[in-house]
């Protein structure tokens, strides 16, 4: 696979609560730099990171509801409508992972249709098209819960399922800290559950070319990463994806 191949498949991602605006300008410079899928900024980037990346195929990612996942319905589907306004084109939510964890999934398929018709209707109004993925924090889930909210995250209309905020702090019975971002396992559970339907984000802890390639080979179309750079320019051509 091509290294412009990978890069068109990467969200060049800046999520750090102290990132400034001139580490947004450099993140959308190094965007249209090497031609990533789009940059994934805070909400109250969008604005910026669209001024700077106009004119370039460079989408704008935001996040909803983040990190946890935890804010009323109503308030993730004004936060996508707000981002849309100002020049977002994806919008990447989180789950009620509390409403999975009690195997509430009616809950969580609302939570996602809620945020998925308040883009589409915002999308609509703007005359362009808007990517919902939906994530699942998926450190935090079993394998039944996980194929569950992808069940969910299709029937509510969504565009990609997603692994991980990176954000997440999972601990162990004895205190300690757990992995919390994608795995191999999750992205192949992941693909296995929506099939073609949907496309599959990996994201949390992928920081080299080699964790990027066994992603995509485990059925990942689209990597979430702060190491977009360093993953394209190791990128060895050669190496076998296999895709799904």
């Amino acid at each position: 696979m091509k290294k412009e191949t990978v890069a068109a498949m990467i969200d060049h991602t800046l999520l750090a609560p102290e990132a400034g605006a001139e580490k947004i300008r450099k993140l959308c410079a190094d965007a249209k730099k090497y031609r990533f899928a789009s940059v994934c900024v805070n909400p109250v980037y969008v604005r910026l990171a669209a001024s700077e990346l106009a004119g370039s195929t460079v989408r704008v990612c935001t996040v909803i509801g983040f990190p946890l996942g935890a804010n009323a319905s109503a308030v993730k589907a004004f936060e996508a409508d707000h981002a849309i306004k100002d020049g977002a084109d994806e919008v990447d939510m989180v789950i009620d992972i509390g409403a999975a964890k009690d195997g509430r999934f009616g809950d969580v398929e609302a939570d996602i249709k809620a945020v998925t018709d308040s883009a589409r209707d915002a999308a609509k109004k703007a005359g362009k098209s808007v990517v919902v993925k939906v994530i699942l924090e998926t450190c935090f889930l079993s394998d039944e819960e996980i194929a569950s909210c992808c069940t969910c995250a299709a029937k509510a209309g969504a565009d990609f399922v997603k692994t991980s905020t990176g954000f997440a702090n999972p601990k162990g019975a004895d205190g300690k800290p757990l992995p919390n971002g994608a795995t191999v396992h999750h992205v192949e559970l992941m693909r296995k559950t929506v099939g073609s339907a949907l496309g599959v984000k990996a994201s949390g802890g992928i920081r080299s070319a080699e964790t990027a390639s066994a992603m995509l080979s485990a059925g990942a179309n689209r990597l979430g990463t702060s190491s977009g750079v360093k993953i394209v320019e190791d990128w060895d051509e050669s190496a076998a994806v296999k895709g799904y």
